[in-house]
């Protein structure tokens, strides 16, 4: 991950992450692999001489090679509905499979599955690839949507897309104990200065962690500085308690 000196994330998180609620809701196709491993939050691995019933073991979504007309796609529904900024389309270990072009579509929806009158917005035209790459690409459209729709042209794997934005949140908590660092609530990254392992909005994320790259770790630090994060609470308040959790 990230080297920089300073990383700027501006506040921004990962909407589309399945632990915020996201799902895959529609998919044409995921032979190789299944489309639910786009949206994981750790950052993808590869799995040397592993093996499924379709042919190697990939950490993301995967169609098969598409013999008629048109491309393959997949739908996400937003755990929460947010504004995005920008899109990273992450085609790591992705080599000679990934597709030649991406786009990205959006609606707003109150359904689960977005109905045929649904009005899907453009918000990132066709782009090209490359294998084994991060392509971040800036939003301009900064309409709140619930859906997205990723298509590939005309098929392929992709390992992770990440919808970096803000969520909606319609809370009032009053005097109420609140956790003022949940992403559920409100809070958000601001800037780090290493997240060489794990990325830092990590630590933000509900529950407990499933593994060492479901929470923000740094690069070993051999220099006299420290290692620091600097969050943005969902609400100004009181500190109670702190919890540091090493799971």
């Amino acid at each position: 991950m990230s080297e920089n000196k300073y990383i700027f994330l501006n506040g921004l998180i990962d909407l589309a992450q399945s632990r915020l609620g996201s799902k895959i809701i529609y998919k044409t196709d995921e032979f190789f692999a299944p489309a639910k491993r786009i949206i994981n939050s750790w950052t993808p691995v590869f799995k040397e001489g592993v093996f499924d019933k379709h042919g190697k073991w990939m950490d993301g979504w995967e169609t098969r090679r598409k013999r008629t007309k048109g491309h393959d796609y997949l739908i996400i529904k937003l755990g929460k509905p947010g504004k995005i900024h920008k899109v990273d389309v992450d085609t790591s270990y992705f080599n000679g499979n990934q597709p030649s072009k991406v786009s990205l579509d959006a609606c707003l929806s109150k359904k689960k599955l977005p109905s045929k009158n649904s009005k899907w917005v453009s918000i990132l035209k066709k782009k090209s690839t490359k294998p084994n790459s991060h392509h971040f690409f800036n939003i301009k459209n900064k309409t709140i949507f619930t859906h997205i729709k990723l298509n590939i042209y005309p098929d392929g794997g992709v390992a992770r897309i990440r919808i970096y934005g803000n969520m909606k949140i319609n809370k009032q908590f009053g005097k109420k104990v609140i956790n003022l660092t949940s992403v559920l609530n409100g809070a958000s990254p601001i800037a780090c200065n290493n997240e060489h392992f794990g990325r830092a909005e990590n630590i933000l994320a509900p529950g407990v962690g499933k593994n060492m790259g479901d929470g923000w770790e740094t690069r070993r630090s051999r220099g006299k500085n420290f290692d620091w994060l600097i969050l943005k609470c969902a609400t100004p308040g009181k500190i109670n308690k702190i919890q540091i959790d090493t799971h």
